[in-house]
Protein backbone atom coordinates (compact mmCIF):
# COMPACT_ATOMS: atom_id res chain seq x y z
CA UNK A 1 0.00 0.00 0.00
CA UNK A 2 2.68 2.34 1.08
CA UNK A 3 4.65 1.40 -2.40
CA UNK A 4 1.60 2.11 -4.32
CA UNK A 5 0.95 5.32 -2.83
CA UNK A 6 4.68 6.89 -3.26
CA UNK A 7 4.62 5.67 -6.63
CA UNK A 8 1.09 8.29 -6.83
CA UNK A 9 2.71 10.98 -5.19
CA UNK A 10 6.36 10.40 -7.43
CA UNK A 11 4.09 10.71 -10.09
CA UNK A 12 2.01 14.13 -9.74
CA UNK A 13 5.20 15.39 -8.83
CA UNK A 14 7.12 14.32 -12.22
CA UNK A 15 3.90 15.93 -14.05
CA UNK A 16 3.90 19.13 -12.06
CA UNK A 17 7.83 19.72 -12.42
CA UNK A 18 8.09 18.70 -16.36
CA UNK A 19 4.85 19.83 -17.20
CA UNK A 20 6.42 23.23 -19.03
CA UNK A 21 8.86 21.56 -21.00
CA UNK A 22 5.45 20.06 -22.97
CA UNK A 23 3.29 23.17 -22.43
CA UNK A 24 0.13 20.23 -21.26
CA UNK A 25 0.22 17.32 -19.62
CA UNK A 26 -1.27 15.04 -22.15
CA UNK A 27 2.29 13.06 -23.49
CA UNK A 28 3.30 12.28 -19.79
CA UNK A 29 -0.17 11.86 -18.84
CA UNK A 30 0.12 8.99 -22.04
CA UNK A 31 3.25 7.96 -20.74
CA UNK A 32 2.28 6.65 -17.45
CA UNK A 33 -0.98 5.02 -18.91
CA UNK A 34 1.27 2.87 -20.76
CA UNK A 35 3.35 2.17 -17.56
CA UNK A 36 0.18 1.17 -15.51
CA UNK A 37 -1.55 -1.01 -18.51
CA UNK A 38 2.35 -2.72 -18.47
CA UNK A 39 2.03 -3.37 -14.93
CA UNK A 40 -1.82 -4.38 -15.32
CA UNK A 41 -0.48 -6.92 -17.86
CA UNK A 42 2.29 -7.88 -15.36
CA UNK A 43 0.09 -8.69 -12.51
CA UNK A 44 -2.35 -10.65 -15.75
CA UNK A 45 0.40 -12.73 -16.85
CA UNK A 46 1.39 -13.84 -12.77
CA UNK A 47 -2.02 -14.65 -12.12
CA UNK A 48 -2.38 -16.68 -15.37
CA UNK A 49 1.27 -18.77 -14.43
CA UNK A 50 -0.83 -19.01 -10.78
CA UNK A 51 -3.79 -20.78 -12.50
CA UNK A 52 -1.36 -22.68 -14.47
CA UNK A 53 0.94 -23.81 -11.81
CA UNK A 54 -2.58 -25.10 -10.27
CA UNK A 55 -3.82 -26.78 -12.86
CA UNK A 56 -1.37 -28.74 -14.93
CA UNK A 57 1.56 -28.96 -12.07
CA UNK A 58 3.01 -32.56 -11.20
CA UNK A 59 2.15 -32.32 -7.59
CA UNK A 60 -2.00 -31.34 -8.60
CA UNK A 61 -2.21 -34.31 -11.25
CA UNK A 62 0.44 -36.89 -9.62
CA UNK A 63 1.64 -38.69 -6.58
CA UNK A 64 4.96 -38.39 -6.68
CA UNK A 65 6.19 -40.44 -4.74
CA UNK A 66 6.05 -43.46 -7.45
CA UNK A 67 8.45 -41.95 -10.65
CA UNK A 68 12.10 -41.79 -10.16
CA UNK A 69 11.58 -38.48 -11.80
CA UNK A 70 9.91 -37.02 -8.60
CA UNK A 71 12.77 -34.13 -8.25
CA UNK A 72 12.88 -33.38 -11.81
CA UNK A 73 9.24 -32.93 -12.18
CA UNK A 74 8.90 -30.45 -8.91
CA UNK A 75 10.78 -27.69 -11.51
CA UNK A 76 8.10 -27.74 -13.77
CA UNK A 77 5.12 -25.21 -13.84
CA UNK A 78 2.93 -27.25 -15.87
CA UNK A 79 4.05 -30.49 -16.52
CA UNK A 80 3.99 -30.58 -20.48
CA UNK A 81 6.98 -28.60 -19.74
CA UNK A 82 9.14 -31.67 -19.13
CA UNK A 83 8.52 -33.71 -22.20
CA UNK A 84 11.37 -31.70 -24.07
CA UNK A 85 14.20 -32.94 -21.04
CA UNK A 86 12.83 -36.66 -20.82
CA UNK A 87 16.01 -37.93 -22.62
CA UNK A 88 18.47 -35.50 -19.99
CA UNK A 89 15.86 -36.66 -16.98
CA UNK A 90 16.91 -40.44 -17.97
CA UNK A 91 20.70 -39.27 -18.09
CA UNK A 92 21.17 -38.03 -15.00
CA UNK A 93 18.86 -40.29 -13.28
CA UNK A 94 21.40 -43.45 -15.04
CA UNK A 95 24.00 -42.47 -12.97
CA UNK A 96 22.88 -43.00 -9.82
CA UNK A 97 21.35 -46.53 -9.87
CA UNK A 98 22.56 -49.15 -8.17
CA UNK A 99 23.78 -52.34 -8.22
CA UNK A 100 19.69 -53.47 -8.69
CA UNK A 101 19.84 -52.57 -12.36
CA UNK A 102 21.22 -54.13 -14.82
CA UNK A 103 22.25 -52.72 -18.55
CA UNK A 104 20.33 -54.13 -21.21
CA UNK A 105 21.31 -51.92 -24.14
CA UNK A 106 24.30 -48.96 -24.81
CA UNK A 107 22.28 -47.04 -22.84
CA UNK A 108 19.16 -48.97 -21.45
CA UNK A 109 18.95 -50.40 -18.05
CA UNK A 110 16.33 -52.72 -16.32
CA UNK A 111 15.68 -53.85 -12.97
CA UNK A 112 17.14 -57.65 -11.90
CA UNK A 113 13.15 -58.60 -10.87
CA UNK A 114 12.37 -56.82 -13.99
CA UNK A 115 10.42 -59.37 -16.94
CA UNK A 116 11.66 -58.86 -20.77
CA UNK A 117 10.38 -60.96 -23.37
CA UNK A 118 13.45 -61.58 -25.77
CA UNK A 119 11.62 -60.08 -28.93
CA UNK A 120 10.73 -56.63 -27.12
CA UNK A 121 12.69 -54.03 -28.49
CA UNK A 122 14.45 -51.41 -25.95
CA UNK A 123 16.17 -48.36 -27.24
CA UNK A 124 18.23 -46.06 -25.88
CA UNK A 125 17.98 -43.75 -23.23
CA UNK A 126 15.61 -46.43 -21.31
CA UNK A 127 14.65 -47.38 -17.72
CA UNK A 128 12.62 -50.36 -17.06
CA UNK A 129 11.69 -50.55 -12.68
CA UNK A 130 11.31 -53.32 -11.08
CA UNK A 131 9.20 -56.00 -11.10
CA UNK A 132 7.81 -54.51 -14.82
CA UNK A 133 7.01 -56.95 -17.36
CA UNK A 134 7.40 -56.17 -20.93
CA UNK A 135 5.39 -58.63 -23.47
CA UNK A 136 6.09 -60.05 -26.64
CA UNK A 137 7.23 -57.19 -29.59
CA UNK A 138 6.59 -54.49 -27.35
CA UNK A 139 8.73 -51.53 -28.64
CA UNK A 140 10.13 -49.02 -26.62
CA UNK A 141 11.60 -46.48 -29.20
CA UNK A 142 13.82 -44.56 -26.57
CA UNK A 143 13.45 -41.69 -23.99
CA UNK A 144 11.46 -43.91 -21.50
CA UNK A 145 10.97 -44.10 -18.07
CA UNK A 146 9.07 -46.76 -16.89
CA UNK A 147 8.26 -47.76 -13.21
CA UNK A 148 8.11 -50.32 -11.04
CA UNK A 149 5.15 -53.14 -11.22
CA UNK A 150 4.10 -51.98 -14.56
CA UNK A 151 2.78 -53.90 -17.68
CA UNK A 152 4.06 -52.87 -21.49
CA UNK A 153 2.35 -55.54 -23.43
CA UNK A 154 2.00 -56.65 -26.61
CA UNK A 155 2.71 -55.07 -29.51
CA UNK A 156 2.66 -51.30 -27.65
CA UNK A 157 4.87 -48.64 -28.46
CA UNK A 158 6.48 -46.17 -26.18
CA UNK A 159 8.41 -43.20 -27.46
CA UNK A 160 9.33 -40.36 -25.01
CA UNK A 161 7.60 -40.83 -22.05
CA UNK A 162 7.35 -41.19 -18.32
CA UNK A 163 5.68 -44.02 -17.23
CA UNK A 164 4.63 -44.00 -13.17
CA UNK A 165 4.79 -47.25 -10.76
CA UNK A 166 1.63 -49.76 -11.29
CA UNK A 167 0.58 -48.30 -15.08
CA UNK A 168 -0.75 -50.56 -17.58
CA UNK A 169 -0.70 -50.28 -21.06
CA UNK A 170 -1.01 -54.48 -21.93
CA UNK A 171 -2.27 -54.65 -25.50
CA UNK A 172 -1.55 -52.48 -28.62
CA UNK A 173 -1.33 -48.89 -27.60
CA UNK A 174 0.54 -46.10 -28.41
CA UNK A 175 1.64 -43.40 -26.32
CA UNK A 176 4.39 -40.72 -26.97
CA UNK A 177 5.36 -37.47 -25.45
CA UNK A 178 3.30 -38.28 -22.49
CA UNK A 179 3.06 -38.78 -19.12
CA UNK A 180 1.33 -41.63 -17.62
CA UNK A 181 0.36 -41.24 -13.36
CA UNK A 182 0.18 -43.76 -10.60
CA UNK A 183 -1.59 -47.19 -11.59
CA UNK A 184 -3.29 -44.97 -15.06
CA UNK A 185 -4.81 -48.14 -17.33
CA UNK A 186 -5.15 -47.76 -21.33
CA UNK A 187 -7.74 -50.56 -22.68
CA UNK A 188 -6.74 -52.19 -25.56
CA UNK A 189 -6.03 -50.16 -28.70
CA UNK A 190 -6.08 -46.90 -26.84
CA UNK A 191 -3.80 -44.06 -27.99
CA UNK A 192 -2.09 -40.83 -27.79
CA UNK A 193 -2.38 -38.60 -30.42
CA UNK A 194 0.52 -36.80 -30.13
CA UNK A 195 0.77 -34.36 -33.63
CA UNK A 196 -2.08 -32.50 -34.79
CA UNK A 197 -3.00 -33.08 -38.12
CA UNK A 198 -2.45 -29.40 -39.28
CA UNK A 199 0.81 -30.12 -37.46
CA UNK A 200 0.52 -26.35 -35.69
CA UNK A 201 2.04 -26.20 -31.93
CA UNK A 202 -0.29 -28.37 -29.34
CA UNK A 203 -2.29 -25.91 -27.00
CA UNK A 204 -4.37 -27.17 -23.79
CA UNK A 205 -7.84 -26.10 -23.76
CA UNK A 206 -8.98 -25.71 -20.29
CA UNK A 207 -10.38 -22.50 -18.19
CA UNK A 208 -8.61 -20.66 -21.44
CA UNK A 209 -6.51 -21.75 -23.91
CA UNK A 210 -2.98 -22.44 -23.52
CA UNK A 211 0.06 -22.34 -25.35
CA UNK A 212 2.54 -25.35 -24.96
CA UNK A 213 5.21 -24.30 -27.27
CA UNK A 214 5.13 -28.10 -28.26
CA UNK A 215 4.11 -29.52 -31.64
CA UNK A 216 4.72 -32.98 -30.17
CA UNK A 217 2.39 -33.28 -26.63
CA UNK A 218 0.40 -36.53 -26.62
CA UNK A 219 -1.43 -36.79 -23.09
CA UNK A 220 -1.03 -36.42 -19.50
CA UNK A 221 -2.93 -38.87 -17.01
CA UNK A 222 -3.67 -38.34 -13.37
CA UNK A 223 -3.36 -41.31 -10.79
CA UNK A 224 -5.91 -43.89 -11.06
CA UNK A 225 -7.39 -42.58 -14.82
CA UNK A 226 -8.68 -46.26 -16.66
CA UNK A 227 -8.88 -44.88 -20.42
CA UNK A 228 -11.45 -47.38 -22.63
CA UNK A 229 -10.56 -49.48 -25.55
CA UNK A 230 -9.93 -47.76 -28.60
CA UNK A 231 -10.18 -44.25 -27.32
CA UNK A 232 -7.88 -41.79 -28.66
CA UNK A 233 -6.64 -38.84 -26.25
CA UNK A 234 -6.12 -35.91 -28.40
CA UNK A 235 -2.63 -33.79 -28.87
CA UNK A 236 -2.84 -31.79 -25.46
CA UNK A 237 -5.05 -34.03 -23.52
CA UNK A 238 -4.93 -33.88 -19.69
CA UNK A 239 -6.92 -36.03 -17.31
CA UNK A 240 -7.57 -35.38 -13.89
CA UNK A 241 -7.17 -38.18 -10.85
CA UNK A 242 -9.52 -41.24 -11.12
CA UNK A 243 -11.51 -40.18 -14.01
CA UNK A 244 -13.07 -42.90 -16.48
CA UNK A 245 -12.85 -42.49 -19.94
CA UNK A 246 -15.52 -45.22 -21.87
CA UNK A 247 -14.51 -46.92 -24.94
CA UNK A 248 -14.46 -45.83 -28.55
CA UNK A 249 -14.35 -41.68 -27.46
CA UNK A 250 -12.28 -39.11 -28.66
CA UNK A 251 -10.90 -36.85 -26.00
CA UNK A 252 -9.70 -33.78 -25.86
CA UNK A 253 -9.00 -30.89 -23.72
CA UNK A 254 -8.84 -30.79 -19.95
CA UNK A 255 -11.00 -33.59 -18.12
CA UNK A 256 -11.61 -32.89 -14.29
CA UNK A 257 -10.62 -35.11 -11.44
CA UNK A 258 -13.54 -37.69 -10.92
CA UNK A 259 -15.24 -37.33 -14.50
CA UNK A 260 -16.37 -39.81 -16.46
CA UNK A 261 -16.01 -39.65 -20.52
CA UNK A 262 -18.78 -40.77 -22.75
CA UNK A 263 -19.13 -40.64 -26.45
CA UNK A 264 -22.86 -40.13 -28.24
CA UNK A 265 -25.24 -42.42 -27.00
CA UNK A 266 -26.49 -46.10 -28.01
CA UNK A 267 -29.21 -46.89 -29.52
CA UNK A 268 -30.96 -50.03 -30.42
CA UNK A 269 -33.59 -50.67 -33.40
CA UNK A 270 -35.52 -53.75 -33.61
CA UNK A 271 -34.44 -55.62 -36.85
CA UNK A 272 -36.21 -55.91 -40.49
CA UNK A 273 -36.88 -59.62 -40.37
CA UNK A 274 -38.64 -59.88 -43.48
Amino acid sequence: MFAKLLRTVFSQIFLAVFSGFFGNTSVLSAFFYCLNQRNALRRLRCVFCLEVKKLYSANSLLDLSHTKACDYLKKYNALWEALPHISEIIKALSDGLDDTFIKIGEHAWAHKSAKIAPTAYIGDWVIIGADTEVRHCAFIRGNALVGEGCVVGNSVELKNVIIFDGVQVPHYNYVGDSILGYKSHMGAGSITSNVKSDKTLVTVCGTSRVDTGLKKFGAILGDFVEVGCNSVLNPGTVIGRRSRVYPLTSVRGVIPADSIVKSGSMKIVARDCK
